[in-house]
């Protein structure tokens, strides 16, 4: 009787772990458009994917792949993350959309969040900034700091979020300075640091005594620097390439929307949703002033960023967010035509 108890004892204890074992992380992928470098869009989604990291911890497990270009070879990497177990894959950049939505059709057990996207998906889901907000903000800066009356804008493709961009900063600057003209020149690339810094060389011959971009490099702002003009920091804080020639940068945040799509992935809430958020909701924000802004500019676009948050101010007045994410035109003021 006592050995079948002692067996029995034995039996029960090797049935009961000792440890409880430890979940697998989620494995988390993000695909970055340009190199990752000190600034610029790339930085401020990596930073994102940092956020992740410092909310979650073990729970998650993030990695990147850096600098793939749009088309093939991102459904290519997006195709190798899926098939190397990542459940939770962000796309941020337009030209992702369509590969992601291919990969996540033979992926369905995969969630995919396909930033600056339109279409969604039962497992892709879509979020974007309303960074015309930010740019904006930055039109009143240069009203009030120009002298000549014309800022140059570096673009890269006529894309419905760059003609935001472009109009919101020429109705800003012209909301102060009537008499202001922003010119553009369309590069055909996001990521070209060359290319950019002719770009900016161009406008700045052409009288632009400020500067804006659309681009994925800090080489406007290098240009400016190197010729004592103004530039707007874009996408993050850019005072360390251009301390005397930052007016302000527009920069975006993505660490809280990045962390609650992980933690619902986690916690199974996860749905396809479709986030345009902006000012208010803390993604897009004007910081970084240098030091060649009077406190009473600066004060007077950090009222306008309240006015924005509170719903008081809408740059586009009284257009729909259907119009707005349509835009196809240019508004008065802005000098040139779209590409054809």
């Amino acid at each position: 009787m006592y050995k079948n108890l002692a067996a029995a004892l034995a039996a029960a204890c090797f049935a009961i772990p000792l440890f409880a074992q430890k979940p697998e992380p989620l494995k988390v992928g993000f695909v970055y458009v340009a190199p990752l470098g000190d600034a610029g869009w790339v930085r401020q989604h990596d930073e994102g994917r940092k956020a992740v990291d410092k909310a979650l911890g073990d729970k998650v497990k993030t990695t990147y792949v850096e600098n793939v270009p749009e088309g093939p070879d991102a459904e290519r990497v997006i195709r190798d993350l899926a098939q190397q177990g990542h459940k939770l894959i962000f796309t941020p950049s337009f030209g992702y959309m369509e590969p992601t939505l291919k990969v996540a059709k033979e992926f369905p057990g995969v969630k995919f969040e396909s930033i600056t996207g339109y279409k969604t998906a039962d497992n892709v889901s879509v979020a974007n900034a309303r960074y015309y907000e930010g740019r904006y903000l930055a039109g009143i800066a240069a009203g009030r700091m120009t002298k000549t009356h014309v800022a140059g804008y570096v673009a890269g493709f006529p894309i419905p979020e760059v003609l935001q961009g472009i109009n919101a900063f020429t109705l800003g600057m012209r909301s102060v300075d009537p008499k202001a003209t922003v010119k553009v020149v369309w590069l055909g690339t996001w990521f070209d640091p060359a290319k950019e810094r002719d770009a900016a060389i161009t406008l700045m011959n052409q009288d632009a005594d400020v500067l804006a971009f659309h681009t994925g490099s800090t080489a406007v702002m290098a240009a400016a620097q190197e010729r004592g003009k103004l530039a707007i920091g874009y996408h993050s804080d850019m005072r360390k390439v251009a301390p005397d020639a930052q007016l302000l940068a527009v920069t975006h945040h993505w660490g809280d929307y990045y962390t609650q799509r992980a933690k619902a992935v986690l916690d199974g809430t996860w749905k396809p949703g479709n986030v345009w958020g902006g000012v208010k909701e803390g993604m897009v924000r004007v910081e970084g002033f240098g030091p060649k802004v009077p406190k009473a500019v600066q004060d007077e676009v950090l009222a306008r960023q309240r006015d924005i948050a509170s719903g008081k101010l809408k740059p586009f007045g009284t257009m729909t967010d259907e119009q707005i994410l349509n835009m196809k035109e240019l508004v008065s003021g802005v000098a040139g035509k779209l590409p054809q």
